[in-house]
């Protein structure tokens, strides 16, 4: 981190209710409205054995804290988000051929669907409408499961392909999606090699603007603005704001990101939602935000 840099603080969002913090934190997220979910279990996964699990999903909102009960998951390395009628989606990162590793339960904790959306799963964020937006990493875009090959996808609540990305048609190959922004039913992406700025409108058009920032993991647009948050070694806490043109992203200023306290983060968790990048710190038990829509 340069420390040069002008501070920008993040807010406190949501806390885990202190009654819960005796459970293992398996995953935790900020859906498509803002609602805070962490999937909680008695112990952590284990990834050797098969053995379905039961585990608790405890939602911090604008009323009091609640709770869906989940049985017989079977996710190793969970990824949770949350669905429009109350539902949930728990996916695994790694998958087996053949394996259906996506796990939908609805309202009451009932399971409903499973399905496979492919290996190596880098981001997992559903819509307003309830569609799935998944990012691969590379291990996933470059092994053996065709259904990650492209890099990003979208899929409906029951496991059917909506759209698929392909880069012959708008330029740069996802050789690993590192930053997914997903607000109503638009998607925008930062990702490496080349880190264009890939948006993806209603229509499932796509439109790349180019652009200079390197590694970012976290990104918000709002009104012709953009703020990436992230990048390499001493640039992990950076954020740099731009401005959309016609032709890219134009760099006007650089700051730094750190805790409502103005201390520097630790290890985080990235969630982006339209406006708005939600950081959650090691033990995971709160969220901030830097919502570019307030300033």
């Amino acid at each position: 981190m340069t420390p040069d840099r002008p501070a920008t603080p993040l807010a406190a969002f949501a806390r885990l209710p202190r009654s819960y913090r005796d459970r293992n934190i398996a995953h935790s997220t900020i859906d498509a409205f803002g609602r805070a979910h962490w999937l909680l279990t008695e112990r952590p996964p284990e990834p050797r054995r098969e053995k379905p699990y039961d585990a608790v999903v405890v939602t911090v909102g604008d009323g009091p804290p609640y709770e869906t009960h989940l049985s017989a998951l079977r996710a190793a390395f969970p990824q949770l988000d949350a669905l429009p009628d109350g539902g949930f989606v728990v996916a695994d990162t790694r998958s087996r051929a053949q394996g259906e590793h996506v796990q939908v339960f609805d309202a009451l904790g009932r399971l409903s669907w499973t399905f496979r959306v492919g290996d190596g799963i880098e981001h997992l964020l559903t819509d307003e409408a309830g569609d799935l937006w998944v990012g691969y990493f590379d291990e996933g875009v470059y092994g053996d499961d065709e259904l990650s090959w492209p890099g990003l996808r979208r899929w409906s609540h029951t496991g059917d392909p909506l759209w698929t990305y392909h880069p012959a048609n708008h330029g740069d190959t996802i050789s690993d999606c590192y930053a997914l922004n997903v607000s109503d039913r638009s998607a925008w992406v930062c990702a490496y090699t080349e880190f264009s700025l890939l948006e993806i409108g209603p229509d499932q058009g796509v439109r790349a603007h180019a652009n200079q920032v390197r590694g970012a993991r976290g990104l918000a647009v709002h009104d012709g603005r953009v703020t990436f948050f992230g990048g390499y070694e001493h640039e992990r806490d950076r954020l740099v704001i731009g401005e959309l043109t016609d032709t890219g992203v134009a760099a006007v200023a650089e700051r730094r990101l750190v805790r409502p306290d103005g201390t520097d983060l630790g290890r985080r968790r990235v969630v982006c939602r339209g406006p708005r990048i939600y950081i959650q710190e090691d033990p995971f038990t709160e969220w901030t935000v830097l919502d570019i829509s307030a300033g």
